[in-house]
């Protein structure tokens, strides 16, 4: 009776770790950017809804008007969203929101003007600041996040500079992401109109918040256009996608520095059409990669990450709707949630293999561009 009693008493603290990793977050609401347009069927803003994980079902929530939000952030509390308005530079936007998790509710709390077009947004898990990537203007913006979560005038401009290439999209800088290392002390900005990554040290306490990095940018092959970079869970590597070549780039990183260890191409060499390469994620447990090309393609693409040294190995690719311009992995790691013209699929995932398979949950909507979730209170 006694060694069954230890055995019992080796056991339960191992099965209650287990029991906690199960526990989690199983309800969240979904938040879809959009393009919008003046006619009754086009797009009208943002738009929410309830994402059950367990079944991969949604549920329309609410919607709120705001001109063309096509990207997305949504603070670490999820009582905050803010959002670029992407339109011409001049008359572009941020717009910062309050967020009922409970009903799904948006309140717009104010607008602040953008010195470009933005294509990009983020903020910092403190919520001291918000920031765009300017495609259109080539630069980099920092806001500061009031108490009230509404945002400030605009504290920093980093303009970017130079050309690429290709004559006909690098003749001046387009930057199109601003991502936080996951230790937030550095901000990757890529800058598709120049090959290059931008590297800034963060400082989330200091006005102006960025200042460059010991090594201040990292170049990719010419013409290949940087769009969007993410960090493995474990932030040992970051793994940047490039629209012009549909190329992956995997690199290590570590205190602000990135090395390349890899360059894949996403299409076959047989492939003879139009190439558009759009969004990158890590799953949540880092074994997998996703990978969206636009173009002719219309395709989000699998890879296995090596965990000792980063480097990937292609898995399988799938069609998509039309023009797959982001998607994301809900935070379950059990569902990719892939946005393009006339619908959002939902494809449940294979957490042994990475494989995807449609789940039939698809979700009809015009132009949806951005997708992001938080957990429901």
């Amino acid at each position: 009776m006694k060694k069954l009693l230890l055995l019992i008493a080796l056991v339960s603290p191992v099965f209650c770790v287990a029991q906690k990793k199960n526990q989690g977050p199983k309800v969240f609401d979904l938040l879809i950017g959009t393009y919008t347009g003046d006619s009754a069927d086009d797009s009208k803003g943002i738009y929410v809804y309830r994402f059950y994980a367990e079944r991969g079902e949604v549920a329309y929530l609410s919607e709120v008007e705001t001109k063309n939000p096509t990207y997305l952030t949504i603070t670490q509390d999820g009582k905050y969203v803010y959002t670029v308005n992407e339109n011409t530079i001049g008359t572009s936007s941020v717009t910062a929101f309050k967020l009922n998790k409970t009903t799904g509710k948006m309140d717009q709390l104010n607008t602040q003007p953008s010195i470009g077009s933005p294509a990009y947004i983020s903020v910092d898990k403190a919520q001291k600041n918000v920031f765009i990537a300017n495609y259109g203007g080539g630069s980099l913006q920092a806001y500061p996040v009031n108490k009230d979560g509404s945002l400030g005038a605009s504290i920093q401009t980093i303009q970017d500079v130079g050309t690429g290439p290709d004559k006909m999209r690098q003749m001046e800088p387009h930057g199109h992401s601003a991502v936080l290392s996951p230790d937030e002390k550095y901000l990757m900005f890529a800058d598709l109109g120049t090959d290059k990554i931008n590297i800034f040290r963060y400082h989330a306490s200091k006005n102006p918040p960025l200042t460059s990095a010991d090594v201040p940018f990292v170049s990719t092959a010419g013409g290949a256009g940087p769009r969007h970079n993410d960090f493995a869970p474990n932030g040992k590597f970051m793994y940047n996608i490039q629209e012009m070549k549909a190329m992956i780039t995997a690199y290590t990183y570590h205190d602000g520095v990135l090395k390349e260890i890899q360059t894949v191409k996403m299409m076959p060499d047989s492939f003879k059409g139009i190439n558009g390469a759009a969004d990158i994620h890590v799953s949540p447990d880092g074994l997998f990669l996703y990978a969206t090309n636009r173009g002719t393609a219309n395709e989000i693409l699998v890879y296995a990450i090596d965990q000792v040294t980063g480097t990937l190995t292609y898995v399988d690719r799938y069609k998509t709707g039309e023009n797959p311009r982001n998607f994301m992995i809900d935070p379950t790691g059990n569902y990719v949630l892939v946005g393009s013209v006339k619908r959002v699929d939902v494809f449940k995932i294979d957490r042994k293999t990475g494989k995807l398979a449609l789940n039939g949950k698809s979700i009809l909507m015009k132009s949806a561009v951005c997708l992001k979730m938080t957990p429901v209170e």
